[in-house]
């Protein structure tokens, strides 16, 4: 799995870079998000609380995965920004369960 960062933009306002990024995995299923995580913090030199991944789309029988993520200052600026559900796909907190209905 290579990743490759298309753009990167910073916002001040929200203590954060907003990045594009390409996923090259021929020959390999869909990439987890926990892996692409990982690849892309060691590819900005940030610890991985850090990036959280907005969405990411695999092209059909091509190999390629796009998508786009954001890149905080600190752990604390993503979880006062990001919304609850970003923040327990991506592992800043736990997922909240709905109670079972009767």
């Amino acid at each position: 799995m290579k990743i490759e960062i298309e753009s990167k933009r910073p916002n001040a306002l929200m203590d954060r870079t907003e990045v594009a990024f390409k996923v090259d995995h021929k020959g390999e299923g869909s990439p987890k998000r926990a892996d692409v995580k990982t690849k892309l913090a060691e590819a900005l030199a940030v610890s991985s609380g850090k990036v959280i991944i907005d969405h990411m789309e695999t092209e059909f029988g091509m190999g390629v995965s796009t998508g786009y993520a954001k890149v905080y200052g600190s752990e604390e600026s993503a979880k006062r920004f990001e919304k609850n559900y970003l923040q327990a796909r991506n592992g800043l907190v736990e997922a909240e369960k709905a109670p079972k209905k009767k």
